[in-house]
């Protein structure tokens, strides 16, 4: 079948497309070439005066895994308070702050999302974060699998074992887990709270083992990048929500030492300790670094008022928040030798100091890093706020009348505090759709998904290009999925399941006889049953397709 949509205004920064009136031919689910004069049209959409876009991209969104469902069953008030009604296309489910399975997929179709990846995979858990996310429907997933507290891991770099073994294991995690990348949360440090130790700075060394965070950076960063991984390595830095960590997050871009890292909700990582409440925003000093290290990308992990829950295997921050539940109850434990896990509800509020000038930081950083295919729009969902916020916060990034006015309402200590008011930048169309498509498949290798070009899978959302941008975003005209028309005027109209996608780096088989010795000496789980088959895979998915996307060393 060949479809046309016509005359619609189209953004596609991939091939520089800034607004133009363009015809787009879909053809077998992927965008088309123009078709011959001849050639019969089987379907036309009239899309004049509407805006034109790839299906949206979120980079880092939890959406599966047991933090998830920690949160899910300790939070009955949050299901409660948001339900999703069963109806002859969709299946009930509910939550605001934590949503099931089919309500994440729903709500990302409805806003335009095509496409979401779990940034914290525990490579134990993996075979039950990858049945949540094959039941999530509508988008396509991918995860990143989490290293850099793990017993094998510091175990070689305490040996001082070469970085080719490393790599092997790397890449054999990789395989194992079908994970698309490589996640690290506060290097060691999850580690080092079995330990009995509540910080770690980033050069400070682990009780057991003696390495460093910044050691961990340094290996990690560089076995992705000689594997070929497109992703960076995908770091969380120490110190999260700490006054004064913004020393960690500068020395952290260093770490690398010229690779290619990803700083994740770097938001909650750019905290000075000026003021009287030793407590300030440092949102400049680290988009100074952003924009003078190339090598360097960023989402931002904005936090937006309200109720929603932190859930996190970063287990010291959760250990250190845990007195902020918001209801007061919350779960931090340690997880086999390799993780741990925090879930602490929080809500956010506009008249806290704290709160109001955290909000203000993650504006900044968006504000104030130049180049839009460096920074991605993310509330690190659920911990800065639900993935639904998105549509306000693009308002915020496009209105800068609309940002003062909720300035206005923030804490008085803290709009004294922040340059948020002062600085004139507005968004464009064509900037939130790097930030929101074109930038994530880039920096994640997925060359079919983020464009419009021909042979780009026909992921497409059309938008009635409405002033108040919260509400043009809320809702869509059209969402397109694979060619197929899922979502229509904001609401579900057919149900589909998205593609899985990973990489599968080469590796020394060699690794796999210490890995085996491991596991029987250390782990509850046999390492061969921790490899999870290309059959299972596709069963997870409602029999979705799985896409390896190449490494280049």
């Amino acid at each position: 079948m060949l479809l046309k949509l016509k005359g619609g205004r189209v953004y596609d920064p991939a091939n520089g497309v800034d607004g133009e009136i363009r015809d787009l031919y879909v053809r077998d689910g992927q965008i088309a070439s123009t078709p011959a004069p001849d050639e019969r049209i089987d379907r036309e959409y009239d899309l004049g005066g509407r805006v034109v876009m790839a299906g949206a991209i979120d980079m880092h969104t939890h959406i599966g895994g047991g933090k998830m469902n920690i949160a899910r069953a300790m939070l009955p008030e949050d299901h409660r308070a948001d339900p999703v009604a069963r109806t002859a296309i969709t299946r009930a489910s509910c939550g605001h702050a934590a949503p099931g399975t089919f309500a994440t997929g729903y709500r990302y179709a409805e806003m335009g999302y095509t496409a979401c990846f779990e940034p914290a995979i525990l490579p134990v858990n993996a075979r039950q974060a990858h049945l949540e996310m094959g039941d999530t429907p509508m988008v396509d997933k991918g995860g990143y699998v989490m290293l850099g507290s793990d017993d094998f891991l510091l175990r070689l770099m305490a040996a001082g074992e070469d970085q080719k073994l490393i790599n092997d294991y790397v890449a054999w995690t990789l395989q194992a887990t079908h994970c698309i990348g490589i996640k690290v949360v506060n290097p060691g440090g999850i580690s080092a709270f079995k330990f009995n130790q509540r910080t770690m700075q980033l050069d400070e060394a682990h009780p057991f083992y003696g390495v460093t965070p910044r050691d961990i950076l340094r290996v990690l960063s560089r076995a992705v990048h000689e594997l070929g991984v497109p992703h960076p390595l995908h770091v969380h830095s120490s110190n999260l929500g700490v006054p004064g960590n913004v020393d960690t997050t500068l020395g952290t871009i260093r770490a690398s030492e010229g690779l290619p890292i990803h700083l994740t909700h770097i938001q909650f990582h750019s905290y000075g300790t000026e003021g009287d409440r030793k407590f300030s925003s440092a949102a400049a000093r680290v988009a100074e670094a952003v924009n003078s290290t190339p090598n360097a990308s960023c989402d931002v992990g904005q936090v937006l008022f309200g109720q929603t829950v932190t859930a996190s295997a970063d287990s010291m921050s959760q250990q250190r928040n845990s007195g902020f539940a918001n209801p007061p109850k919350y779960v931090v434990m340690d997880i086999e030798c390799d993780a741990g896990c925090g879930v602490v509800p929080f809500k956010y509020r506009d008249r806290n100091f704290v709160n109001a000038l955290q909000w203000a930081v993650g504006l900044e950083i968006f504000l104030l890093v130049n180049d839009p295919w460096r920074v991605f729009l993310t509330t690190d969902h659920p911990n800065g706020a639900p993935f639904t916020t998105y549509p306000h916060l693009i308002r915020l990034l496009m209105d800068r009348t609309f940002r003062n006015e909720r300035l206005g309402l923030i804490h008085p200590d803290a709009q004294a505090l922040t340059t948020v008011g002062s600085i004139d930048r507005e968004y464009s169309l064509y900037e939130i759709a790097i930030l929101t498509r074109a930038a994530p498949a880039k920096l994640l290798g997925l060359a079919d998904l983020g464009h419009l070009a021909p042979g780009a899978r026909a992921d497409i959302t059309v938008y009635r290009n409405d002033p108040d941008r919260e509400r043009m975003f809320s809702a869509p005209e059209y969402v397109f999925k694979d060619g197929d028309v899922v979502v229509r005027d904001g609401k579900v109209v057919k149900v589909t399941w998205g593609r899985y996608h990973r990489v599968q780096p080469e590796y020394d088989h060699g690794i796999e006889r210490r890995l085996k010795d491991h596991f029987d000496r250390y782990q509850t789980m046999r390492a061969d049953h921790m490899r999870i088959t290309p059959d299972e895979m596709h069963a997870f998915g409602h029999g979705a397709d799985v896409v390896t996307h190449p490494c280049r060393r």
